[in-house]
């Protein structure tokens, strides 16, 4: 059993399915390319156990095709994407875990 996420035209996954094992074929052909054709949409494999693509794909993450990547989708306007493909606040977060951004002061506050 493996996953795979379909895409629009924008790299925006549109859903997550589980379909057959990445290892076998459908008609002679790999899954995703038969799940892509079959649908009429892009088709990208996504591992639950984060072994490819960074991170699981959900409904409303990015893929980015040049680095192979699935995105969460940005939690905020303000923050940044680093090289990492990890949103990244205009401030950094405390260490004690014990706050809350708010974008309106742009500040992390006291939970």
């Amino acid at each position: 059993m493996a996953h795979y996420a379909f895409l629009n035209s924008d790299n925006i996954v549109v859903e997550v399915i589980v379909g057959i094992d990445e290892n076998e074929l459908i008609e002679g052909r790999k899954p995703e390319e038969w799940y892509a054709q079959f649908r009429g949409m892009t088709c990208v494999r996504t591992s639950y156990n984060n072994r490819i693509r960074k991170q699981f794909a959900g409904v409303g993450f990015s893929y980015n095709p040049s680095d192979d990547v699935f995105i969460s989708p940005k939690p905020y306007p303000s923050w940044a994407l680093d090289d990492n493909h990890e949103w990244q606040p205009p401030v950094p977060i405390p260490s004690d875990g014990k706050h809350y951004w708010n974008e309106e002061t742009q500040q992390w506050v006291p939970a």
